[in-house]
């Protein structure tokens, strides 16, 4: 899209955006070179060779470049083990197979983020104890609130934790909500204090949308289990599906028990024609989560120039990929998704309108023309018809594309008379 003609509005918009991404490059691109050299060691130290990025079939036994492609992870994640397979359906999947494999009936666990994200409140059984849930097995759950300045309450732990206590969860991004996203320091904060207070406790973080955004993943601070998907940050826009689950190699081992079956594990599970694209995908993330905030930088400082409430601030420290920008009304709301829909590079002509989602409450509406359905690594936005009607966006195959969508969507609102 040129960008000459453009309203003065949207052009003065366009200026004030790239100049702030002038001056938060430097630190992203530092951020980006030491994760891909964490990343390329750990691919060095696992002696990767070409044999190793064809799949197998069937019952996948012996399959090499699946065990070393759990090597490498484990590796970047800081962790004794991880499972990466592309049976993953989805982040909620993942983070539910360890769920599932770490709790057993009449456990308890407590989330001290908050209300998890909306997918996540159905396998726990917040709202409604549907089948098959944690609360179904008998597990009960307790939520313990941030506080105003985002902090984690340490002072209210003590209230809810008991004997039956197992699991302390943690999530790093923000889901729908209008709040910061925890930083790594946070979570290295929290751990060091569980750590020293309640030994006994396990410690899980649902790292979906965090990956390679900071030096730092929770492994290496202390965590002991983590999970996420694989298209978002780790797959690099190539992986086609999938997730994984990284952490203490008991916790790990429990997990893959849960998704597989006990007695199976780790051990079998094809990976078919998949193997490349994980390996480059895995390889590729560092420069694509670098891309993924690039473009957050702009869509926040554009955005706030023309008016709107954004989180993060253009300027402020990032923990996520997720770039949330208030669009206080629901047709502002339509009207900036199928803007977005109509820079992208596929389904360009299509109309993107609020729908119910499975995992949600609310109707949900999305734009994302992705090579990958769903894929929030390549850039898509989205967020739930309510109060205060924003929207979330994230992910970037480059930046330069997410600028151009961010300029059809304000296209878009003042076409609609909304700007």
């Amino acid at each position: 899209m040129p960008y000459s003609n453009l309203p003065a509005k949207i052009a003065g918009a366009i200026a004030y955006a790239e100049e702030i991404l002038v001056k938060q490059s430097p630190y992203l691109n530092r951020i980006a070179e030491k994760n891909h050299q964490k990343v390329l060691k750990a691919f060095q130290n696992a002696q990767v060779s070409s044999y190793h990025l064809h799949g197998t079939t069937g019952y996948g036994l012996g399959d090499t470049g699946r065990n070393k492609l759990d090597e490498i992870v484990a590796a970047i994640m800081g962790t004794e083990k991880a499972i990466i397979r592309h049976q993953f359906v989805s982040g909620t999947h993942a983070i539910a197979s360890a769920l599932f494999g770490i709790l057993r009936p009449g456990d308890h666990f407590i989330s001290v983020t908050g209300t998890p994200y909306d997918t996540l409140q159905q396998v726990i059984g917040l709202k409604n104890n549907i089948s098959g849930s944690l609360a179904d097995f008998g597990i009960t759950c307790d939520i313990l609130p941030l506080d105003e300045q985002n902090q984690i309450q340490l002072s209210r732990l003590e209230q809810l934790v008991n004997s039956r206590t197992k699991l302390f969860i943690l999530q790093r991004s923000k889901g729908y909500e209008w709040r910061n996203s925890l930083t790594m320091s946070q979570i290295a904060q929290f751990a060091d204090y569980a750590k020293q207070k309640y030994p006994r406790i396990h410690i899980f973080v649902d790292n979906c949308y965090g990956e390679l955004v900071e030096e730092n993943e929770p492994g290496q601070v202390g965590v002991d289990l983590m999970a996420g998907s694989l298209i978002k940050n780790l797959g690099g826009t190539l992986a086609p599906t999938g997730g994984y689950i990284a952490g203490r190699a008991d916790l790990v081992e429990k997990a893959a028990t849960r998704f597989t079956a006990p007695g199976i594990n780790m051990e079998v599970g094809a990976t078919l024609d998949h193997l490349r694209l994980l390996y480059q995908g895995l390889f590729f993330s560092p420069m694509t989560v670098s891309e993924a905030l690039k473009a957050a930088v702009f869509s926040s400082a554009f955005w706030r120039n023309l008016g709107f409430e954004v989180h993060p601030e253009p300027e402020d420290h990032r923990t996520d990929i997720i770039q949330a920008i208030k669009l206080q009304t629901p047709e502002k709301m339509i009207a900036f998704c199928q803007g977005l829909q109509k820079g992208s590079p596929i389904d360009s002509h299509v109309l993107p309108l609020p729908s119910e989602m499975p995992g949600y409450t609310d109707e949900v509406i999305m734009a994302g023309g992705t090579f990958i359905q769903g894929a929030t690594s390549e850039f898509s936005a989205d967020g739930p018809l309510r109060e205060p009607y924003a929207v979330y966006m994230q992910g970037a195959i480059s930046h330069m594309y997410v600028k151009n969508a961010n300029i059809s969507a304000a296209l878009e609102l003042l076409k609609k008379e909304l700007l």
